[in-house]
């Protein structure tokens, strides 16, 4: 359980972004803890929630949720199948599978991507750009979401590609399959997104000061067996620009327009969801200039053989 802790900010951290500041005084175990607190609405400074880029000044007054301490447990190696798709001396893209989690969590705390990687590189050949619990990782799947994932072997790797990221110098594509016929064949998206207020696993479409903008585009690839009340299928191809967490799969919702699949934003009985027992979602095309040696990488990740054959049983219906 939480509580709230009040801290005064002295002449020293004059200056200091929030997110800093906490780490600094201890208030949280690092800076990017932090700033997902202040994401999430749990910071107020001077009586008003804060955003992590707020700059604090002397005598500010700063009130944040304390969070438990989490019982500390060891990062070891596990043998788990890496399905490598590019590999140098700085970074390796790998298609993830469905099921594996990229980094431990509470409900996670090994069996992981980054489990796996320690096993085939050790802690110490990795970035540990988001912090000593999630070395190689620079950017994240949902864990029923497969695909291509980038992954970094040093900090300075780590951090272009994330600055890559930042500048949305990655292409990064998505196949999904939703509920229901889209009309238009090609959309764009620009909703920001938060935690949802009333279910900590959810996201939400939100414009609270703490949402953090959110841009899809995507086009149609396919429609399976529509309808005159938006019944059937629409395959489609999603281009991010951001990297929000679940952010397709929200941003479908919003539209009204779910992934297949989906049991956190869609609960649609079995026979509509397919047979599915997961969300539609592959990430099947990445390209972006190599950070440190100025190749174009471009890779491509056929659908996994679970979400084809759901394509395959709606050519077979058609």
């Amino acid at each position: 359980m939480t509580r709230s802790l009040l801290e005064k900010v002295p002449s020293s951290a004059e200056g200091m972004r929030l997110d800093a500041f906490l780490a600094a005084r201890g208030c949280y175990e690092s800076r990017s803890q932090a700033a997902k607190q202040a994401e999430a609405g749990a910071v107020y400074v001077n009586g008003a929630v804060a955003a992590k880029k707020t700059i604090v000044h002397e005598g500010d007054t700063v009130v944040f949720d304390e969070l438990a301490k989490a019982k500390h447990i060891p990062l070891l190696g596990e043998d788990i199948p890496l399905d490598v798709r590019y590999e140098d001396d700085y970074l390796l893209v790998v298609s993830k599978p469905a099921g594996l989690c990229v980094h431990p969590a509470p409900e996670h705390y090994g069996s992981t991507l980054v489990n796996a990687l320690i096993y085939k590189y050790g802690r110490d050949n990795l970035a540990h750009v988001q912090g000593d619990d999630r070395p190689g990782i620079v950017h994240r799947l949902d864990m029923d979401t497969s695909g291509l994932m980038m992954c970094a072997k040093d900090d300075e790797c780590g951090n272009r590609l994330q600055e890559l990221i930042r500048k949305h110098d990655v292409d990064r594509r998505y196949i999904t399959l939703v509920h229901g016929r889209i009309a238009y064949d090609t959309a764009m998206i620009d909703e920001p997104i938060a935690r949802a207020d009333h279910d900590r696993l959810r996201m939400a479409i939100s414009y609270k000061p703490t949402a953090r903008n959110a841009l899809t585009t995507f086009k149609v690839l396919e429609r399976f067996e529509a309808g005159p009340k938006d019944q059937g299928y629409t395959l489609l191809e999603c281009k991010l620009f951001t990297g929000r967490t679940h952010q397709i799969r929200v941003h479908m919702e919003h539209i009204g327009h779910c992934c297949v699949g989906d049991m956190l934003y869609s609960w649609g009985s079995e026979a509509a969801n397919l047979g599915l027992k997961r969300q539609f979602l592959h990430s099947h095309y990445l390209k972006f200039v190599h950070p440190m040696t100025g190749e174009t990488i471009e890779l491509e990740d056929p659908l996994p053989a679970d979400l084809q054959a759901v394509l395959d049983r709606l050519h077979a219906r058609e």
